[in-house]
């Protein structure tokens, strides 16, 4: 999509966004979180405001509406929840502050966001002024656009909200997740060998990856993520994983999915423990640099002596996945997932990774930007 520079523009809602349109996702600064990723927030609905600098009257008087509609109980991370986006390092706090729960503002004092979204237009004849085009955006919990607006028409866009149903029913009805959900991919002597050889050799604390200054690194969070794991070192317990994941659950993934799984990532015994408050909170598994081959994620339980564990899909309603002992829960890698908190006892599961050829390629590539050697 070409730049314009039409004097004066049009807001840049009425060109750039439509109903059902999907919006770009970026990271960007909150006063409480120097990367925070705007993806991981579907489940709930959004409205996200370019208020470009609050020293304007319109985009002055929307963050104000947007406080009254926190107090009044509109915006509360639950059902919904709002941000504000703000170019002019003249808003920092207490002009604008994050109020949480609720209401948080991104400092977008590079304007990367508001360029994404076509809120600043750079000039397009030389020595002209810069444009920027305040507007606000109702997003559905799956991050589609419901309604778009000049910021100074934002009680619309309140108002609005306030009528919408509850999030899990934006669409009319429950949408269940685009899972697979397999009963017997392994049988239970195979669970019970696999919680075996975790209880003998004991796990290590896990992280997760993200890329930071152009590596993918390794982080340890035990707020976003808490879980220990032990690799599987006996190739013989690695083959008769592969074999069986091969002979039933491949094919149930090509029949589901059309896709021909052909690698696997990762042959781990992992351990959500009650007594650590063993949990993975929302989050998306091929995000990164080293990541982003990650096709289909595969959640296999071993036992089912625990409560929680379970896990769900926010973009698609509060529904929980719990597969028997044995059984797998397959899904995209790219889909929003949570593995909520182990409440009493002990989940032990296998979580690989599947993918396929052209994918390796990827993988390949992506090493060139892991924080560790590739054997890890």
């Amino acid at each position: 999509m070409s730049d314009t520079s039409a004097s004066p523009p049009r807001p840049a809602s009425a060109t750039r966004f439509l109903p059902g349109d999907p919006v770009p996702m970026f990271h960007a600064a909150t006063d409480g979180n120097p990367r925070y990723a705007f993806d991981s927030v579907a489940g709930r609905y959004v409205l996200l405001a370019f208020l470009g600098s609050s020293s304007h009257p319109a985009s002055a008087a929307a963050w104000e509406a947007l406080g009254r509609a926190r107090v009044e109980g509109l915006f509360d991370d639950a059902r919904a929840c709002a941000y504000a986006v703000t170019a002019d390092p003249a808003d920092a706090a207490p002009r604008l502050a994050d109020a949480v729960p609720g209401l948080r503002v991104f400092r977008d004092h590079d304007l990367a966001v508001s360029r994404a979204f076509g809120a600043y237009a750079a000039p397009a004849v030389e020595g002209e002024k810069p444009v920027y085009s305040p507007f606000a955006l109702l997003l559905d919990p799956m991050l589609r656009v419901l309604a778009h607006a000049p910021v100074a028409e934002i009680g619309a866009l309140l108002a609005a909200l306030a009528a919408l149903p509850p999030p899990a029913l934006h669409s009319g009805a429950e949408v269940p997740a685009p899972v697979l959900v397999l009963p017997r991919v392994l049988e239970p002597d195979f669970c019970r060998g696999l919680i075996d050889i975790y209880e003998a050799h004991g796990g290590t604390e896990s992280g997760f990856m993200r890329d930071v200054d152009g590596r993918t690194v390794p982080q340890i969070d035990s707020g976003h993520k808490r879980r220990k794991d032990h690799v599987i070192a006996d190739e013989a317990v690695r083959a008769a994983l592969r074999e069986r994941l091969v002979r039933r659950l491949v094919p149930e993934i090509r029949r589901s999915f059309q896709f021909q799984a052909t690698r696997i990532e990762r042959y781990i015994v992992a351990c959500y423990d009650a007594a650590d408050g063993g949990h993975f909170r929302a989050h998306r598994d091929n995000t990164t640099r080293g990541t982003a081959h990650r096709r289909f994620a595969v959640s296999i339980n071993l036992n089912d002596s625990f409560e929680g564990g379970d896990l769900w899909f926010p973009e698609f309603g509060p529904r929980l996945y719990r597969p028997p002992p044995g059984g797998a829960v397959v899904f995209s890698c790219s889909l929003l997932h949570e593995a909520t908190r182990v409440r009493e006892g002990v989940r032990f599961a296998t979580l690989p990774f599947l993918y396929d050829e052209a994918a390796a390629k990827v993988r390949e590539e992506g090493r060139r930007f892991l924080g560790l050697p590739a054997e890890a």
